[in-house]
């Protein structure tokens, strides 16, 4: 129980550092893209917060996953990635404007459809009955308090003292990683008996869901004949979630732990294809050999 009560108070302060962050590197021309590019935007945002989770649900109804850890993977679908992506997004030289405006608008949007779509989830796998009580309304206030006001305080930041801003987000991020860690240290020490068997039996699921999530990404791009730069871009935004996000609703509202390992495996495991199609991006930065037949001569 003590755990239980850790996770909560952590929770939040990790999830409201992260997203201050988020605010600090935004600013009002991240949502006017939206005017600006209304079709790559529609298209990004369609795939994140529509055809993942009913990829999702798919990829899930195929496999065996105990309902459980089944509906913490399907909360984590409901949660667009956030500062992450657009990391990743710039590694993978993809189009880093387009990834941060759809960062920007699931930031107003996640707090207000996570919450319902929540409901639903455990009403589907059969865990309303079994659950602590899910109040949507004060669900949704959590939300806005730990994710739109600091992402409004940090663009208030921004605005008012730009110069500022570079010295504030080294800390800040030094902040967000603490209470990170603090928090994933707590929910694996809960489940810490349990472990191997908790990863046999999401961790196969969550890779597979992990690849068809960034392929989808990248096919619906390349049909409605998007760049190469914003191919990659969608398929880095479907294929990261915001692990942050999901745990708080797993662990902190819900409070189970058994669920928030199954966002934590997958938060982990998502990495690996996108980390595949970064070094693909990066190819031609690898050196190679100057001898033509490619080996090395001995001595």
């Amino acid at each position: 129980m003590q755990t239980s009560y850790l996770t909560q108070l952590v929770l939040p302060l990790a999830l409201f550092s992260i997203m201050f962050g988020v605010g600090l590197t935004l600013s009002r021309s991240d949502f006017m893209r939206l005017l600006q590019r209304p079709g790559i935007v529609l298209l990004g945002l369609g795939a994140q917060l529509i055809l993942l989770p009913l990829l999702g649900a798919m990829v899930l109804w195929c496999t065996e996953v105990p309902p459980l850890l089944g509906a913490g993977l399907m909360i984590l679908t409901l949660a667009p990635g956030g500062a992450t992506s657009n990391m990743l997004t710039l590694l993978a030289r993809g189009d880093t404007a387009l990834s941060v405006t759809l960062t920007a608008i699931t930031s107003l949007v996640t707090p207000f459809t996570l919450p319902l779509l929540t409901l639903v989830v455990l009403d589907v796998y059969g865990l309303s009955e079994v659950m602590p009580p899910f109040p949507v309304l004060v669900t949704l206030l959590k939300m806005v308090l730990v994710t739109l006001l600091p992402v409004g305080l940090g663009m208030l930041v921004a605005s008012v003292r730009p110069s500022q801003c570079t010295r504030l987000i080294p800390p800040i991020k030094v902040c967000s990683l603490i209470f990170m860690v603090l928090t994933v240290s707590l929910i694996m020490w809960a489940n810490w008996a349990r472990l191997p068997e908790l990863i046999g039996a999401v961790g196969p699921v969550s890779l597979l869901l992990a690849v068809c999530a960034l392929l989808t990404g990248y096919l619906l791009a390349a049909w409605a004949g998007v760049s190469g730069a914003g191919k990659v871009t969608l398929a880095i935004e479907v294929g990261i979630q915001n692990a942050g996000t999901a745990l708080l609703v797993t662990g902190g509202l819900l409070q189970s732990a058994e669920m928030s390992v199954g966002v934590l495996i997958y938060g982990v495991l998502m990495q690996l294809p996108v980390l595949v199609l970064i070094g693909w991006r990066n190819r031609d930065l690898i050196p190679v050999s100057s001898t033509s037949s490619g080996f090395t001569p001995l001595d």
